[in-house]
């Protein structure tokens, strides 16, 4: 016979994993012991994380690489003095230009004369495509004979620019004009003509006017499509400007480079040749900056 020492009818406590006693005592160890840390980190794009050399120095990696070889082959002896100057001639050279100060001069002259053109034609061009964009009638009087006017060469027109305007700086301005004028021209009137009509039909039901639409709806949607037209049309500029200076110039680049090819001076040409790169590439900087700036209201794809 077994005998028992338990209270007569006292139930059994109860260690089932629920059970009141059971739960008590893991939140008590639970308090007793290390808490996580719970503080909250910020959430960054795989693209971002992934980046470990800043953009700068990748974008630069490939003009050091060319730099490279191109002084390899300069120094084996594969590119001569009279064919191509070494890097390190040129940047004696340009060092010359800019103390003797014909390369500062130059470079002013030829911004100025990039300025104008580049202004006359963005006035004429961005005139132009809101004429023929916004207006029907526009688009039947204008469209028609600039698109027939742009397929025309425009270095081909200099014997008439210098027939015309003569030899002066009048001729040259004209050319750059004309190269700017028709790449903006047609990127505005492609912004304006891509708007969603169902952004001008929100517009109206919500009650505003034309010029209310055009200035909150229309011109807003056309505005990247007219920076990428001002990018496009400031290389046609410099390459316009090439062209320009070679009219009975007395200043300038191009100038320079004339007197560098009548005396076989390769090294002073591929310096102005580096001149006009780094202009153009400071102008589509700001342009790129201008984007920036503009276009934040826009979502853009930006690259893995």
């Amino acid at each position: 016979m077994s005998i028992s020492h338990a209270p007569p009818n006292s139930p059994e406590p109860d260690i089932s994993p629920t059970s009141p006693e059971r739960t008590t005592s893991a939140l008590k160890a639970a308090d007793s012991g290390p808490r996580p840390d719970l503080r909250l980190e910020p959430l960054l794009p795989a693209s971002s994380r992934r980046t470990r050399i800043p953009r700068w120095i990748r974008r630069t990696i490939g003009p050091l690489i060319l730099l490279a070889v191109w002084q390899l082959l300069s120094s084996t002896g594969v590119l001569t003095a009279d064919v191509l100057a070494s890097p390190g001639r040129i940047a004696q050279v340009g060092g010359d230009l800019i103390a003797d100060g014909s390369l500062p001069s130059a470079m002013a002259t030829s911004l100025q004369r990039v300025a104008g053109g580049l202004l006359l034609g963005t006035l004429i061009g961005t005139g132009l495509a809101l004429v023929s964009g916004l207006f029907r009638i526009g688009e039947d009087l204008v469209d028609a004979s600039v698109q027939m006017l742009r397929t025309v060469p425009f270095v081909g027109l200099i014997p008439l620019f210098i027939i015309w305007f003569g030899i002066g700086e009048a001729p040259k301005v004209a050319v750059i004009t004309l190269g700017v004028t028709f790449p903006l021209y047609l990127n505005v009137y492609a912004g304006i003509r891509g708007v969603d009509s169902q952004l001008i039909e929100a517009g109206e039901s919500l009650g505003l006017s034309r010029w209310g639409l055009v200035r909150h709806v229309v011109l807003p949607g056309a505005l990247p499509g007219a920076l990428t037209g001002l990018r496009y049309s400031l290389g046609i500029a410099w390459l316009a400007l090439v062209f320009a200076e070679q009219i009975n110039a007395d200043a300038g680049i191009g100038f320079l480079m004339v007197q560098a090819r009548d005396f076989l001076r390769t090294d002073v040409i591929v310096v102005c040749l580096i001149v006009y790169a780094f202009l153009g590439l400071l102008a589509d900087f700001v342009v790129r900056s201008l984007e920036r700036l503009l276009l934040q209201w826009r979502p853009t794809f930006t690259g893995r």
